[in-house]
């Protein structure tokens, strides 16, 4: 049995502040060959996560908030907001399913925020995530700016 409790995520967060990326997941699954692949993303406020969709390996994802808001947004092919979806841990929107081959992103909207993201396997890292040719690269020293102009979509 694994236990998602408060220790874990605290471990999480403090393995996600030390990232250049401010965030740490963390696999519940065994290996990539798995029929349902699970894991735990943390997020701190400043976390990026470039816009992408999942069209190469088209499978649904399932994203249930643990802790904290955040915001799921989905664009269309050029970049326009297409929909803005609040989930938070013990809000009236809990989780949200992306569909395969949608653009789209998670901003955390509190401080901290947690969530579980299970999807059917087996994992393909070569077929992961295409990123989404309109936007910021995770590495640009624009992403910060582009991060809070999508955090203030939820204002």
């Amino acid at each position: 049995m694994k236990r998602i409790d408060d220790e874990l995520i605290a471990d999480l967060a403090e393995r996600a502040a030390l990232s250049p990326r401010r965030r740490q997941h963390l696999n519940l699954h065994a290996d990539y060959s798995d029929p349902c692949q699970r894991l735990l993303n943390f997020l701190w406020h400043d976390s990026y996560i470039r816009p992408h969709r999942h069209s190469a390996d088209p499978k649904p994802e399932t994203l249930i908030a643990l802790r904290g808001e955040m915001g799921c947004l989905t664009f269309d092919d050029d970049g326009r907001v297409l929909t803005r979806s609040r989930i938070a841990a013990g809000g009236d929107c809990t989780a949200i399913v992306i569909e395969p081959g949608e653009w789209h992103t998670i901003v955390a909207l509190s401080e901290t925020a947690a969530l579980l993201e299970a999807k059917a396997g087996p994992f393909d890292p070569d077929a992961a995530k295409e990123s989404a040719p309109w936007s910021v690269a995770e590495e640009s020293a624009a992403a910060a700016v582009y991060l809070l102009s999508l955090q203030r979509l939820f204002d």
